[in-house]
This record gives C-alpha cells, structure tokens and sequence, in this order.
C-alpha cells in the first residue's frame, strides 16, 4: 500500500511540474529565434475547405501553410524555419495571443493585402510567443 501511495504522489508530483511548465509565459530569457516578413493575399484569407478566415492569427497560420505546405507563395514572402513544421503552425494561435499585435493591425490582416513583419520568440526551437506588425 505504501508503493502505491507513493507511486502516486511522485506521479502527481511529475505531472504537476509539467503542467507548472507548460503554462510559462513571458520571461526575460526568451530570446528572437527568426524573423520573416510576409504578404498576406488573397490566397491566405481561405483556409483549405474555401472558407473565408476571420482572425488575424487564422490568416497567418494559413499563410505559413501556404508558404511551406502548398508552396502558394505570394511575391516577396520571405520563409521561415519555425513555422515549416505543422505542429508549429498549430500553435500559431496560443502564440500569438502571448505576443502582440496592435488591433488596427489586426484588422488590417483580416482584410488582406498587407505585408506583415512576424518576430518568433522563444528558448532554441521552442516558441513561445510572436509579436506581429503590419508594415508598408
């Protein structure tokens, strides 16, 4: 009964400091990892099924697909070593929402045609947020 008892607590004691760690935010140790700059057309406001994305981070995440999977590259998009794997792009969302990106900016995404600078930030090849800007 013993082994069990403690069996479980170093089990919830593992868990616990897994979970501690993946809820880490911010921090000063994070570093730039890569930067790109990409325009956002027409291609990028659709996902795959033809349906017309509505959040700013939706259109980048399909950007990247389109840059990396699809090969749909808009002139000028520059690539990216980060977001060249899916399970990356998966994370696009949370990553963002860690980050910044001013609204009007946002807005400016979701209706297209806007080139965008994305700075990707985190610990060696493990993001943790992007900050996003529109640029000229």
């Amino acid at each position: 009964m013993k082994k069990l008892v403690l069996s479980f607590l170093l089990t919830f004691a593992m868990f616990d400091t897994a979970a501690a760690q993946s809820t880490i935010k911010r921090d000063g140790s994070a570093r730039l990892i890569e930067s790109y700059r990409a325009y956002i057309g027409s291609d990028d406001l659709y996902n795959s099924k033809g349906e017309r994305l509505t959040a700013p981070w939706q259109i980048i995440r399909q950007d990247r697909a389109n840059y990396h999977a699809y090969r749909r590259r808009d002139r000028g998009d520059q690539g990216d070593s980060f977001f060249s794997q899916a399970s990356n792009r998966q994370k696009l969302e949370a990553m963002l929402a860690d980050g910044n990106i001013a609204d009007d900016a946002g807005n400016i995404i979701v209706r297209g045609n806007v080139w965008i600078k994305v700075d990707i930030y985190g610990h060696g090849d493990i993001g943790q947020w992007v900050d996003v800007t529109v640029q000229d």
